[in-house]
């Protein structure tokens, strides 16, 4: 009689000694996106990390408060490193509050990244809901330096209000070849559009074949723009989203961030969405 061995599944990579280790790194730069967001340019104090890519994320260490994931807004190659946070518990809250010249503590980085080396001679249609233009940044920045590298660009911004968009005035100066922004509800002296951020794919300039988007927002947007985006012919593997869950440790040790078979932290946060869609009937408790 055969007799068969289960084979164990193989482990994760093991993450460097340094990577788990906080660095020290000074806000040298701060400045206010929206009332409650800010954006922190930081210099390493002594070493630097390993070089980020877009997409990207550390765990962003405040003192005294504990330690939040934030995906790179900005890398050194494009204004220096950078990350924007949203003041909505106690961690992120003291971020918003340093100022230029305190210390935090940064590991990293940590992650899968866009990877806009894809869309090369393609197409490229940005998407993005809230804050998450901020982890999108440095792709559109990258983008918009090499256009001949690429398609045409086109850049879609959703906010809750006009007071919610970020970075007012980079996006006004983007070449892009459509950049449409909308928000959910204005007040008056809004002139611009009202509506879901998916309304403006009806304007933007690509063709479906021979494109790649990338999508970052809340969940119910990333499902919402993915669905659109396939049914106007885009494949789904040339969709990439990027996925929030509970963060903790950042090495694929605590499960926190478990999605199905994915371990955010290390398997994402950016994933192809044919293999996000099946997963996201699982709420984040």
């Amino acid at each position: 009689m055969n007799t068969v061995v289960a084979q164990a599944a193989p482990a994760p990579p093991a993450v460097p000694t340094e990577r788990r280790l906080p660095v020290p790194y000074r806000v040298v730069a701060r400045w206010r996106e929206t009332p409650d967001t800010v954006t922190l340019r930081l210099d390493p104090v002594d070493a630097a990390l390993a070089a980020f890519t877009p997409g990207q994320f550390a765990m962003v260490h405040c003192f005294g408060r504990g330690e939040i994931p934030l995906s790179v807004s900005s890398l050194p190659t494009t204004g220096g490193l950078a990350h924007t946070v949203r003041a909505v518990g106690a961690v992120s809250a003291g971020l918003c509050a340093t100022r230029v010249g305190d210390v935090l503590g940064l590991r990293g980085p940590y992650g899968t990244g866009w990877e806009l080396e894809r869309a090369l001679g393609q197409d490229v249609v940005v998407v993005t809901g809230g804050i998450g233009l901020a982890p999108l940044r440095p792709l559109i920045r990258d983008a918009a330096a090499e256009p001949r590298r690429y398609g045409r660009l086109n850049v879609l911004i959703g906010a809750r209000t006009p007071e919610d968009l970020l970075a007012k005035y980079e996006t006004r100066r983007w070449p892009t070849t459509y950049t449409g922004v909308t928000v959910d509800r204005a007040r008056s002296g809004w002139h611009g559009e009202v509506g879901l951020v998916t309304g403006l794919l009806d304007r933007a300039r690509f063709t479906p074949a021979h494109c790649r988007a990338f999508v970052c927002g809340p969940e119910p947007m990333i499902r919402a723009t993915a669905r659109d985006l396939t049914h106007r012919g885009v494949a789904a593997d040339h969709i990439r989203v990027s996925l929030e869950r509970n963060m903790r440790c950042a090495t694929g040790t605590c499960g926190h961030c478990q999605l199905g078979p994915l371990l955010l932290c290390r398997d994402g946060p950016v994933v192809d969405w044919s293999r996000a869609a099946p997963l996201l009937s699982t709420r984040e408790l």
